[in-house]
């Protein structure tokens, strides 16, 4: 469903709120709500919600890697693997 057919006005919440809570997950995952014309806020089944955190917070561990990677903090896959033997070696 196109975000343009999921637009509505503050008002149109007010009055079907528990009726849009039980078809956002039916009808689309989104609903953009506006005031006096603007975009104002985004309503968002818990699913999509939860789905976007994780994307999120998958973007921002590979945006960590990208950063390390410039910046050299990098060690070669045989030396991580001797490093982590080794302290397996100890702890036991």
């Amino acid at each position: 469903m196109k975000l343009a057919t999921r637009i509505r006005p503050i008002s149109f919440l007010k009055a079907h709120a528990s009726e849009i809570v039980r078809d956002l997950a039916s009808r689309g995952p989104s609903m953009v709500i506006t005031q006096n014309g603007e975009a104002k806020a985004v309503l968002q089944d818990i699913h999509s919600y939860e789905e976007t955190q994780e994307t999120l917070a998958l973007l921002k561990i590979l945006a960590l890697g990208q950063q390390q990677i410039a910046s050299g903090r990098v060690v070669p896959l045989d030396e991580a693997v001797a490093r982590i033997k080794s302290r397996r070696r100890r702890a036991e």
